[in-house]
């Protein structure tokens, strides 16, 4: 199984230009850089989907979270202004993955829905859940 890799390992250089406000963004982050807002929406929360509304591998991931009771924060980028800036920061944490879905829990990126999958599969991703308290069975 892949390592979960921590947000603060991404070099956020690359994307520090601003980004025009979306009025599609809640949570009041709407001026934040694509870096800033992937950092403030994992690290304060247990577990955040990046996702894309007619991607059947996004819709996938956020059935399975769901199922197993599971609240996420969902962030479908095609909806949001900064959308292509938020795919390059999650670009650069996926590597040679395809970079959405992007799956975070604890704060830590898990990886896509092939991780995600294998994660269930194998018996680890219950565990993950309940140690970053998304989960209390």
């Amino acid at each position: 199984m892949q390592v979960m890799k921590s947000l603060t390992q991404v070099d956020p250089t690359p994307l520090q230009q601003p980004q025009p406000p979306s009025s599609s963004l809640s949570l009041g982050l709407n001026v934040m850089r694509p870096y800033e807002m992937v950092h403030h929406l994992v690290s304060c929360n247990a577990v955040v989907v990046f996702s894309v509304t007619d991607c059947c591998m996004s819709t996938v991931a956020k059935r399975l979270l769901f199922s197993l009771g599971v609240g996420p924060i969902v962030v479908e980028l095609d909806e949001q202004a900064n959308g292509a800036g938020i795919r390059s920061v999650l670009h650069q944490l996926a590597g040679a993955q395809q970079p959405v879905p992007a799956v975070f829990i604890g704060g830590k990126f898990l990886g896509g829905v092939q991780t995600l999958m294998a994660s269930h599969i194998n018996g680890t991703l219950v565990p993950l859940l309940k140690e970053a308290g998304a989960l209390w069975l």
